[in-house]
């Protein structure tokens, strides 16, 4: 899994990119909050449950429909985030979504329920290459943390950097023609 500190880097490009007049300021930090959500599940293990079963790390709380179904238990607060259900809806199931994504990216684990509740099969991603994060804190102040952090520095934060980059350009591109327009 990427740490919790990775994880809303999707929501946060995606309500950046998309801007205030968009993605509100409470809703983007809803969506920066379901997106580590998931990784609430690690409290399975001081139950005994398995890390395979469908409540174990990984499962259930790592699907579409469970983000399907927090974004909509969210979404009809829409008022409260400042926005419409209509905008926080699909915002917030991107960004709980993501979550399970990102982890089917990584290169350790037994795999996403994504498909959970209709397959208790776990995917990864074609491609596993970010590295899988320690769950215990000790092990992540350490060098194999280190190499965690550059890890979704290289795959996550730099190409979200980079979406936003081109974004801001292609805003600023569009103010400065229609203020040569406005000539």
């Amino acid at each position: 899994m990427p740490t919790i500190f990775t994880h809303p880097a999707v929501p946060l490009a995606l309500g950046l990119g998309l801007t205030r007049k968009i993605i509100s300021g409470r809703l983007l930090v809803a969506g920066m909050a379901l997106s580590a959500l998931p990784d609430l599940d690690v409290i399975a293990f001081r139950f005994d449950i398995p890390y395979a079963a469908a409540l174990g790390h990984r499962g259930f709380s790592h699907s579409l429909a469970f983000a399907g179904a927090a974004a909509l238990c969210l979404a009809c607060a829409a008022p409260l985030l400042g926005t419409s259900f209509r905008r926080a809806f699909p915002f917030l199931f991107l960004s709980m979504a993501s979550h399970g994504l990102l982890d089917a990216f990584t290169n350790g684990g037994s795999g996403i329920a994504l498909l959970w509740p209709f397959s208790a099969e776990r995917y990864f991603a074609p491609i596993q290459v970010i590295e899988v994060a320690p769950i215990s804190v000790s092990r992540f102040f350490s060098a194999r943390g280190a190499q965690v952090l550059l890890s979704e520095l290289r795959w996550i934060w730099a190409p979200c950097a980079a979406v936003l980059l081109i974004r801001g350009a292609a805003l600023a591109g569009r103010r400065l023609t229609r203020t040569r327009q406005d000539r």
